[in-house]
Parts: structure tokens; C-alpha cells; sequence
């Protein structure tokens, strides 16, 4: 019996980490399928463990098993009709000043989004995953932000959302029922805009008074001037 024929895009048997077709493919329990050399290097140069793609994080490290049946594929498919993997889209390394992609290996690309969910920035290729997969859909996307570590808790690994009033302090959804509980609290957007006001009030009444400052040293020129004049005259 003829084998049936699979059309399968590249794209699908590509490690989102070096983006070339997967090498000894290692899958983990969210579901995402890595180079079993690629995760682990991901992984002893980062200092949480956590999915490249979809960033969920792992209490311990989880021990890799190659996926036998995917690799069977994937060699099965590299033998007859697969074609070489396509062009990344054109994009350009990170400079001095550019915010880096934080998926990219070795020499990383300039990062085009950050995700205030997954706490890292992406990439255009990286990126993709949060355009195009409705598990990502959801992830709340930001321009480039070089201080995604300033948004982060370090002691639950979430993001920051609440504003603790109480302590005034930037705290995460886990830190309110933990160490936060009958605090005043705030959602951080809502407290940002509050400072923001606050700052712009005070702004203004430091340009008032500069304003009403200069007025004065103004009048005070004026009149000196018309003293000098005045002496001048009387002799």
C-alpha cells in the first residue's frame, strides 16, 4: 500500500530557538518541541527554567527525553519532500541602544515587541508565536522595553500588576495574598496615571513660580536702571 502523502509546512518542525528544522527533538508538558541541544543550552544560560516560546516556568528542572516519534517524523519527511527552511524575514542585529531579543542564541536580533505576560521581548521572528497562536493572542504587547526586569518579581516570577499603598510598593498577584493581605492596593496603570498627574501638577507650579521669579528680577532691573539713570541725571 502507496504511503499516504502529508503536506506540512517547514514552519511546524522548526525549533523557534535556532529556527532551523529540530535536531533530537525534546517536547515539554505545555506542548512545545525544542533541539534537545538548543533547550539545553537556553537553559544553563538563564537563571529560571522556563519554555522559550510560551515562557511557562518549571519549579524543577524537567528531565529532557528525546520524542522519539517526532524525530521518526521529521527524518521520515526530510527524505522525500520537505524543502530547506525559509529565509528569516529581514531584520537587523541589536546595536548599541536597541533592546535585544531575549529567544535569540548567540549574536540576537533587535526585539521589535515586549510581552508584559512572558516578561521578555521578542524579535520579528521570535514574535510570531504571539501573533499567529491563540494561546498567546491574549499576551499584553508593548513597544521595545530595555527595563522588562524592573516589571518583574523576583521572588514569584510574575509580573508586577498591583500597587501596594500601604508599603509603597510594585507587587505581583501572588505577593497580595501572601505578604499583602488588608493592604490598600491599587492596579499599577491606575497608580502610574495618579503619579503622572501628580507630576504634572507639580511641573506647572515650578514653571509658575520660575515664571513669577523672572517677572520679579525683571521689575527689580527695571528699577534699578531708573535709580542709575535718576543719579546720573543729578549730576
Amino acid at each position: 500500500m502507496a504511503e499516504a502523502q502529508l503536506f506540512v509546512s517547514q514552519d511546524e518542525f522548526s525549533c523557534t530557538v535556532c529556527l532551523d528544522t529540530l535536531t533530537d527533538p525534546v517536547s515539554l508538558h505545555c506542548g512545545h518541541s525544542f533541539c534537545l541541544k538548543c533547550l539545553t543550552n537556553y537553559w544553563d544560560q538563564s537563571q529560571v527554567c522556563s519554555c522559550p516560546q510560551c515562557r511557562h516556568t518549571f519549579m524543577l528542572r524537567p528531565e529532557l527525553k528525546r520524542n522519539t516519534l517526532l524525530n521518526e517524523v521529521i527524518k521520515k519527511l526530510t527524505k522525500t519532500t520537505i524543502s530547506p527552511p525559509p529565509a528569516p524575514p529581514s531584520q537587523n542585529y541589536a546595536g548599541l541602544g536597541d533592546v535585544q531579543c531575549d529567544a535569540c542564541t548567540g549574536k540576537k536580533f533587535r526585539a521589535v515587541k515586549s510581552c508584559l505576560t512572558c516578561m521578555a521581548s521578542y524579535c520579528q521572528t521570535h514574535l510570531q508565536p504571539h501573533l499567529e497562536g491563540d494561546a498567546l493572542k491574549h499576551h499584553k504587547l508593548i513597544d521595545p522595553d530595555g527595563n522588562m526586569k524592573e516589571k518583574f518579581c523576583e521572588k514569584h516570577h510574575k509580573s508586577l500588576e498591583m500597587f501596594c499603598k500601604t508599603d509603597d510598593l510594585c507587587i505581583c498577584m501572588m505577593c497580595v495574598v501572601t505578604g499583602h493581605k488588608n493592604h490598600e492596593m491599587v492596579e499599577l496603570e491606575m497608580e502610574r496615571e495618579e503619579k503622572q498627574k501628580q507630576l504634572e501638577v507639580t511641573l506647572s507650579d515650578i514653571k509658575r513660580r520660575l515664571e513669577e521669579r523672572e517677572k520679579t528680577l525683571k521689575e527689580t532691573r527695571r528699577v534699578m536702571e531708573e535709580m542709575k539713570v535718576s543719579g546720573i541725571g543729578r549730576q
